[in-house]
């Protein structure tokens, strides 16, 4: 019965086509599919350029997110670290002031420096400034003396110590500046 109905579209296809060939009829549809056939190829070169922009957006994403995260994760410390710079400068002035009681001057001087120690080993990195040239993004200038005796813009004084944590500037140090008159 199934060969029945084959026979019966193959003659009913031959009979609708003028000029009455099957020729005709098997060259339309070989023209059809090869059409149909480049469609499929067309957006199957589309669906893939596609996908690998998609795997290449998501990769960008994936290594920038990665980025984001290890900035985060090394900079975490630094608002704390921050917070803990003026108790770092009530040490360095309680060591400065003389005392009666030279155990009690060492004790302090010893927590002082282990406290250093903890915030240099987190990323903490103290500027050096006195006899260094003026330089505004390291050094605030609180103070100028005129003077010809150093080179002009020559920093003088600290007067409260400047830092960077882990490479990026976290106080600048407060500082005397010499000018020429």
């Amino acid at each position: 019965m199934a060969e029945n109905n084959q026979e019966t579209k193959t003659s009913g296809v031959e009979e609708s086509l003028p000029g009455g060939g099957a020729e005709a009829g098997v060259s339309e549809q070989l023209a059809a599919l090869a059409a149909e056939r480049d469609r499929l190829v067309a957006e199957n070169a589309e669906c893939k350029d596609r996908l690998l922009r998609a795997l290449a957006d998501f990769d960008n994403f994936r290594r920038r997110a990665e980025r984001d995260r290890s900035e985060y994760l090394q900079f975490a410390a630094m608002e704390i670290v921050r917070d803990l710079l003026p108790v770092l400068d009530d040490f360095q002035r309680a060591i400065k002031v003389e005392t009666p009681d030279k155990e009690y001057a060492k004790g302090v001087e010893l927590i002082y420096q282990r406290f250093f120690e903890s915030l240099k080993k987190a990323g903490l990195e103290p500027l050096e400034a006195a006899g260094k040239p003026f330089d505004p993004n390291l050094h605030q200038a609180v103070d100028r003396l005129e003077t010809e005796e150093f080179e002009d813009q020559t920093v003088l004084e600290e007067y409260q110590s400047g830092y960077n944590f882990k490479g990026k500037l976290l106080r600048p140090a407060m500082v005397k500046v010499a000018v020429k008159p």
